[in-house]
């Protein structure tokens, strides 16, 4: 007896949409609910405050985003790890010594990781047809203005941390909020803030970070690899469980061997990506100028500034779960487990990730969309056809860089679901306790929302899971604004030690 025989396709698409649809609409009413800026366009009051947080972070630490961006990859290549060998009182007394499970490197691709998805390839589809070239624009600036905010988020990972005597290390928003608030006299509010946080941070791993990016691979592989008119409802659930196979082998190692997948999967799949869509500019190297001009022109007209905002912070986001995810807090629980002593340090690596997420890898898909005219401005589409719409951009170019971008997706999918995993389960362990069986139910119940994802249609499934992620940022954004003290400290303490290493 089959699965689709127990089963039904369709029953199954009309029971998780209706369940999730009526029992969470109100959530979803409420989280997404918009701020009208003309009378047909609105943008959701959680992005306002993310976009309105990242511009404050970056003047508050005068530009760091900028001004410490070479300091950041000097970081990266190891250049300032003979600071780790010291320890001082204060270190030990913060719980930031070298204790940690995994290097800078690999701590940055296992974020980049979760960030790199979807996002880049469906969302700058999705916000480009909405507001024309001109919302490429928009979104570098948005990325550039996210790296304050990872930066911030991320040095508090580090700072609030807690380490066990195994050396596994627990971090991130739940952590800063009930230690870094309590230390300023508000601990039963950072507490309430912390519980928040996490079950909103493992309602997203199911939604976002794991059901949506199945769903959204299996499209594309669908489309390029099945055969047309084929019945695709068996092959669903075999790439559901083949997939959660895979998930669950790498994800029962912790982060550790999240981290030694991640820093392999991550430089091959951008790096594979990134030589696709330049042999697609080199060949079409004639259209480039004229790319570049219409993105200039077009962002400082009403549709470009327009789309921009409704693009990419609304379609482009939601779809991607937030490509970069700054001042969403998730990134800072992978930083956490970062080995090192200085949380600025790791701040600082953290911020390169919407620059690689957002400035380059979705500005990049941005060119080829425009110049191989795959775009249609004013045709709102989903993130199915955003996916298609880059792959015939891609066989513009060579008639069999479709099957690459299935890969580099299939990639991007599962590096992102490996990643949300430990997301989820470093919440799940703060509201229910630490230990294996805790640890084993949470990453069962991920892999089974593996299989369901790859196989329903997930519309009210998509909407529930964003706004989970999103409403992550309200806790968060709260504590980040009232730690800011603590972080500009690190960051002086760090930059300080580069200097006394140098002299």
């Amino acid at each position: 007896m089959t699965i689709s025989y127990l089963i039904s396709q369709q029953n199954l698409d009309e029971q998780i949409n209706e369940v999730f649809g009526e029992a969470t609409s109100w959530f979803v009413d409420a989280i997404l609910a918009q701020i009208p800026i003309t009378d047909t366009v609105g943008i959701p009051w959680v992005l306002l405050v993310l976009l309105m947080g990242a511009i404050y972070f970056t003047v508050y630490f005068r530009f760091v985003n900028i001004r410490s961006f070479f300091t950041a990859i000097q970081v990266v290549r190891g250049k300032y790890d003979s600071l780790e060998k010291s320890n001082t009182e204060e270190d030990n007394e913060t719980n930031t010594t070298t204790k940690g499970e995994v290097s800078h490197f690999q701590a940055l691709t296992t974020a980049v990781s979760a960030t790199v998805g979807l996002g880049n390839i469906a969302g700058v589809a999705i916000a480009l047809s909405i507001g024309g070239p001109g919302a490429t624009l928009w979104m570098v600036l948005i990325g550039i203005l996210g790296m304050s905010s990872k930066f911030v988020e991320c040095t508090l990972g580090v700072r609030y941390r807690e380490i066990d005597s195994e050396g596994k290390v627990y971090g991130g928003p739940m952590y800063y909020l009930s230690k870094g608030l309590g230390e300023k006299g508000y601990a039963k509010f950072g507490k309430v803030l912390a519980v928040l946080f996490s079950i909103m941070c493992v309602g997203g791993s199911f939604g976002g970070g794991n059901m949506f990016q199945i769903n959204q691979a299996f499209k594309l592989f669908e489309h390029v690899v099945l055969p047309q008119h084929v019945s695709v409802q068996g092959y669903a659930w075999v790439f559901g469980l083949i997939m959660a196979i895979l998930v669950g082998v790498v994800i029962i190692g912790g982060i550790k061997k999240i981290a030694s997948v991640t820093d392999k999967i991550v430089p091959f799949m951008v790096v594979t990506y990134i030589i696709a869509v330049l042999i697609v500019l080199i060949l079409n190297s004639s259209a480039i100028p004229n790319a570049f001009i219409a993105i200039w022109d077009g962002a400082f007209n009403s549709e470009g500034i327009v789309g921009g905002f409704v693009g990419v912070l609304i379609q482009g986001l939601r779809r991607g779960a937030f490509s970069n995810e700054a001042g969403i807090g998730s990134s800072s629980i992978a930083h956490s487990a970062v080995k090192t002593q200085f949380p600025a340090s790791e701040g600082l690596v953290a911020l390169l990730e919407p620059f690689i997420d957002t400035v380059v890898v979705c500005t990049m898909t941005a060119l080829v969309l425009i110049i191989t005219g795959q775009i249609d401005t004013g045709v709102e589409i989903n993130s199915e056809r955003g996916v298609l719409l880059t792959a015939s951009a891609l066989e513009s170019g060579i008639s069999w860089f479709p099957y690459l971008l299935t890969i580099a997706v299939l990639l991007f999918a599962f590096s992102s679901m490996i990643s949300w995993s430990y997301y989820g389960y470093q919440s799940w362990s703060y509201l229910f306790g630490r230990g294996k069986r805790t640890e084993y139910i949470y990453k069962f119940i991920f892999c089974c929302f593996t299989v369901i994802g790859a196989a329903a249609t997930l519309d009210a499934v998509t909407d529930f899971s964003d706004a989970m992620v999103f409403a992550m940022m309200v806790p968060n954004m709260i504590g980040l604004f009232l730690l800011s003290p603590k972080v500009s400290q690190e960051l002086k303490k760090y930059k300080s030690s580069i200097t006394n290493m140098l002299k």
